[in-house]
């Protein structure tokens, strides 16, 4: 079972932990980690890109010219694929749908797996809480500065409050998540996880 150091906002040392191995400790499975990623970033997308074709278009009610006797090739309406501004062949609509389905146990399998890679590479960092005094965002750069944390951090905690909300939103290299709502691509997408204590138990006790 793997240990790690229980740390205050000012980074001091206050116990080790114990972080559970079929959390914590698994062997990733890189397949399912793909596809749950892949799930995610379709189910993401809006699908609101749409093009008109020949009959949408507007004009092109009658022949350009007539059918014969002018030297030009005949032609049934401006709005015709090949002329500027005409319909477009083939293009995306928006009746496609992107969304996939995914298992639950798969699904799990993919967020344990992320969080064993974390876990491998150090890169989790358990705080016995994570309350904001201000709503100041130099107070919470502060924090981080005293947690030693640089690049992309995720916060997972299991309550969210209005100073700490106001206090990182103006960071892009930050996002503040409930344990409850964590995610294989929010884990994978950071260098560094900042998690209260209460958040590992939850975590744990709903992937187990």
């Amino acid at each position: 079972m793997p240990k790690t150091a229980l740390l205050s906002l000012k980074g001091e040392k206050i116990k080790d932990i114990k972080l559970d191995d079929s959390v914590w400790g698994i062997t990733p499975n890189d397949q399912v980690i793909y596809e749950s990623i892949n799930l995610f970033m379709a189910n993401r997308r809006q699908g609101t890109h749409s093009t008109k074709n020949r009959s949408e278009v507007s004009g092109g009610g009658r022949k350009p010219w007539r059918q014969k006797g002018t030297g030009n090739a005949r032609q049934g309406s401006i709005r015709a694929p090949h002329w500027v501004g005409g319909g477009v062949i083939f293009g995306p609509t928006s009746n496609r749908n992107y969304t996939k389905k995914m298992n639950k146990k798969e699904r799990r399998l993919a967020l344990k797996s992320a969080l064993t890679y974390k876990a491998i590479d150090k890169a989790i960092i358990v705080v016995d809480k994570f309350d904001a005094e201000t709503s100041k965002t130099k107070d919470m750069m502060k924090v981080l500065e005293g947690l030693k944390v640089t690049g992309k951090t995720l916060i997972v905690t299991t309550e969210l409050t209005e100073n700490l909300i106001l206090s990182t939103r103006n960071l892009s290299n930050l996002k503040v998540v409930l344990a409850n709502e964590l995610n294989t691509y929010d884990v994978l997408y950071v260098d560094k996880m900042i998690i209260t204590e209460d958040a590992v138990k939850y975590i744990e006790e709903v992937l187990k």
